[in-house]
């Protein structure tokens, strides 16, 4: 349930500032553009929905299609501290609603459907504020926290939720 204020953080400075469109969501951290790309959110990991399905894995890709149904305006910001592309060809971005600079990364990890991912130990720009939010959210048992009692924050490894 989207209740209480949206958080918008200023978004992550990048030359390249054009708006994209949302094909449709793939799973919580992943999403198609309508030119075909994809994008892996960039410093989260959600649990998983292919492949086994994770707890709590199908209401963060619910949650995730709430936030960005087709044809979502958007913005794509680089993490300078990661690589630019995953090894399966996403782009590794945050992405960041048009409409109203909403990070969804973070927001995601603000409500506890994401916990931070800091893949090799590159900790990026809001390595500090994901951190922050997803303390906070397994304190309030929000999200996955709640859900899935005995998921270990493990922000060097993502998240690992167990079966469903």
């Amino acid at each position: 349930m989207l209740t209480g204020v949206l958080l918008a953080v200023p978004a992550a400075q990048s030359r390249d500032q054009a708006i994209y469109r949302i094909d449709h969501v793939a799973d919580g951290d992943t999403v198609d553009l309508r030119n075909g790309q994809k994008v892996r959110l960039v410093q989260i990991d959600t649990p998983e929905v292919y492949f086994g399905t994770e707890c709590y894995g199908p209401q963060a890709s619910a949650l995730t299609k709430r936030l960005l149904p087709p044809g979502t305006a958007v913005r794509l910001s680089v993490e300078p501290a990661t690589d630019r592309v995953d090894d399966y060809g996403r782009l590794l971005r945050y992405v960041v609603r048009a409409r109203d600079n909403l990070d969804v990364n973070v927001y995601l990890v603000r409500v506890g459907a994401a916990a931070p991912y800091f893949y090799d130990g590159r900790r990026g720009m809001f390595a500090a504020l994901l951190d922050r939010l997803a303390r906070r959210a397994r304190t309030k048992h929000l999200g996955l926290w709640g859900a899935c009692p005995h998921t270990r924050y493990a922000p060097d490894r993502g998240v690992a939720t167990g079966s469903r």
